[in-house]
């Protein structure tokens, strides 16, 4: 899905280490919580020596030896923040909370003042760069994204520019280097972009859609035509992460939501191949620029997407964190993924899931986060507790 934060109700839109002195390792919260002894399997490298005061973040990521898995929640700047509705009332357009530097930055350390997440994440929309491709599109409260004039032909695809993210959107450019300075290191600061064959459905769908017979009807009866487009999207996404990166941006999560929509062998020609060329872009200009991939119910695609070269695969909650680590191997780090949901439950369930999946998910290269983004009408009260807890374990 497009990563939306609407005010309305309406769904729019982010390998086990196993310790060289044991196999085995207690989880346990700083309030003496019970402890949690696993036993690990599989073999990977060794935890590297943390030289640096980076973000918790970013240690993780590289497979550095960490006291306890970071967190932060996708969504969590938005809907379910009372302080966020109060910005909504004052300034109900979407486009204009997320278009206008003071707006982002404000709605982006919302949930850092109050939890202190482990990442920061810009406050924005994937389909915030289609403007400045000549796509024009709103998000229409009650009905999300609305592309005015679909794609569908040769045609409409010539007349699509290539994103020059300066030039379009330096407002992002300038909310991350505020953002950087405002966290201080003290957490990682997140950008984010949609992945070609998503955007692409969007535009093409002209919005949301439920069994996406546009973009495969242009798929399978004028691939050519697609093809084209997605190599558009997968120049400029490139191009848009290195702007975040180069404004501040400490890790670039990629949403190819809409990917798991195709079978195995159309996300290896729809897909993947763009995928795979924006991280090979990225990674000439930004070699240590952790990437992460998240693209909803994809537990049938999980060993493609690690094919893409990723850092990081966001697992969503319908795949098991343990079966989701052997699948992937011990290189990948991993991020999630206890159900959204979870958080409507009481404290005590929000706490066993928490443990649970870290450590399904062991020791190293893990970030928790939800599945999913943060649902409407969660109790920030749960919000609150599920990143006391996280922020209390200790590996």
């Amino acid at each position: 899905m497009s990563c939306i934060y609407s005010c309305s109700s309406t769904t729019s839109f982010s390998a086990p280490f196993v310790s060289p002195r044991s196999s085995r390792f207690a989880l346990y919260s700083s309030n003496s919580r019970p402890r949690i002894h696993c036993a690990l399997g599989g073999t990977v490298a060794e935890p590297k020596i943390t030289t640096a005061a980076e973000p918790l973040l970013l240690n993780a990521v590289r497979g550095e030896d960490v006291e306890r898995p970071p967190v932060w929640l996708m969504r969590q700047a938005g809907r379910y923040m009372k302080s966020y509705q109060i910005i909504c009332e004052k300034y109900p357009s979407f486009r204009e909370r997320s278009e206008n530097v003071d707006l982002v930055v404000e709605i982006s350390l919302q949930p850092w003042k109050v939890f202190k997440p482990d990442g920061v994440i810009l406050f924005s929309d994937i389909l915030t760069p289609l403007s400045g491709m000549n796509i024009p599109f709103d998000i229409v409260k009650g009905k999300g994204p609305v592309i005015f004039n679909p794609l569908g032909t040769a045609a409409d695809v010539e007349q699509v520019r290539e994103f020059v993210p300066e030039d379009s959107v330096p407002y992002v450019g300038e909310a991350l280097t505020i953002l950087r300075k405002e966290v201080d290191n003290k957490a990682a600061v997140l950008g984010f972009v949609g992945a070609p064959f998503t955007l692409a459905s969007y535009v093409v769908e002209g919005g949301s859609s439920k069994h996406f017979a546009k973009i495969k009807r242009l798929a399978f009866s004028q691939p050519k035509v697609l093809h084209a487009l997605l190599q558009k999207f997968a120049t400029s996404m490139a191009k848009y992460i290195q702007f975040q990166a180069d404004s501040g941006a400490q890790a670039v999560q990629i949403f190819d939501s809409w990917a798991t929509e195709l079978s195995p062998v159309d996300f290896e020609e729809f897909s993947l191949p763009y995928l795979k060329q924006i991280v090979d872009t990225v990674k000439q200009t930004h070699p240590d620029l952790p990437l992460i991939l998240y693209a909803s119910g994809s537990g049938g695609l999980l060993e493609r997407l690690a094919l893409t070269g990723v850092d990081v695969v966001s697992l969503d909650w319908t795949v098991d964190m343990a079966e989701g680590r052997r699948r992937l191997g011990p290189n990948i780090a991993v991020q999630g993924n206890v159900d959204p949901g979870v958080l409507f439950g009481s404290k005590d369930f929000i706490t066993n899931r928490i443990n649970d999946t870290v450590r399904k998910a062991g020791r190293g290269k893990h970030i928790l986060n939800l599945g999913h983004g943060i649902v409407v009408g969660t109790p920030e009260e749960n919000v609150a507790h599920f990143f006391e807890v996280a922020k209390g374990l200790r590996y």
